[in-house]
């Protein structure tokens, strides 16, 4: 199986473009956000003093989020190139068990997620940086980093359940490029999660990869948010962090950290079960 992810691996890096289009969507809402985004969001922040902080630690998270879908759909890319060019009939007539070959397509989905989202982070604190915000803590860091893994696991069995239905090529590459577009939108990058009609803000609440953002968002933002809303009323908190989607609430009650990651484990395991029922189904 190791073997195998290490195959997969380099077939992955080795396709530069599978790398650059895996980020195109990153790379597109960095351009939004510089070009325009940014200084229409905090245009009605001129109250809060770092207010562009805020909204950079803001973009920065929902990246980390979007890192981990958009990255390991590319990843999968290899999986459906082998089954379009019909290189799987040969893997599978190899002495490698059957579930060792599925293992090893998650396994270096997972890892190339992972690495990525780090190469994202490293990048972000950069920017991060350069527009005069602070280093991210020793504290933050493993909390960042552990969430990119949780949120890599979830992002990979839910990208493996849609691409075990595709059978070439152009499936594939139609699905990645509708998921790159919508995916800033379902984990409220685009627009504000609060400025969205009730009924797709439902949607994005139960849509896991957006708890992936909502937890980065906690994380990175904190510091950030006490110093803009130092001695503000908590109501005004409250309500400035459910328009961003830093925190969610469901039927008036707010969700919990603990609620958040209970879902991405829960829907991480669930998407397995289907992907591993799906690719079976197709098997027979």
């Amino acid at each position: 199986m190791i073997n195998f992810m290490k195959r997969n691996l380099l077939v992955f890096f080795k396709d530069k473009a599978s790398v650059f289009f895996s980020l195109l969507s990153v790379f597109i809402i960095i351009g939004m956000y510089a070009l325009f985004l940014g200084d229409v969001w905090t245009s009605g922040m001129k109250d809060v003093p770092n207010a562009r902080n805020i909204m950079d630690c803001w973009i920065v998270a929902g990246l980390i989020a979007v890192t981990s879908v958009t990255t390991t759909m590319g990843a999968f890319g290899t999986m459906v190139e082998d089954k379009s060019r019909k290189i799987i009939k040969d893997i599978r007539s190899s002495p490698m068990p059957r579930v060792n070959i599925a293992g090893g397509y998650i396994l270096s989905a997972f890892v190339i997620g992972v690495i990525m989202c780090v190469v994202a982070l490293v990048l972000c604190q950069l920017y991060l940086l350069s527009s005069g915000g602070a280093m991210f803590s020793g504290v933050q860091l493993l909390k960042i980093f552990g969430l990119i893994l949780l949120s890599t696991f979830s992002s990979t069995t839910l990208v493996l359940f849609i691409v075990s239905f595709f059978q070439s090529n152009n499936a594939f590459s139609i699905a990645s490029t509708i998921i790159g577009t919508v995916i800033g939108f379902l984990t409220g990058i685009y627009i504000p999660v609060g400025s969205l009609p009730e009924g797709v803000q439902t949607v994005i609440k139960f849509f896991p990869p957006s708890h992936s953002a909502v937890l980065l968002r906690q994380v990175i933002m904190d510091d950030a948010i006490k110093t803009g809303f130092a001695g503000a009323p908590a109501s005004a908190v409250s309500e400035f962090q459910q328009m961003l989607g830093v925190t969610f609430q469901i039927g008036g009650t707010t969700v919990t950290p603990l609620t958040s990651i209970i879902v991405l484990v829960v829907s991480g395991f669930l998407f397995l079960g289907l992907s591993m029922l799906s690719l079976s189904r197709k098997k027979r």
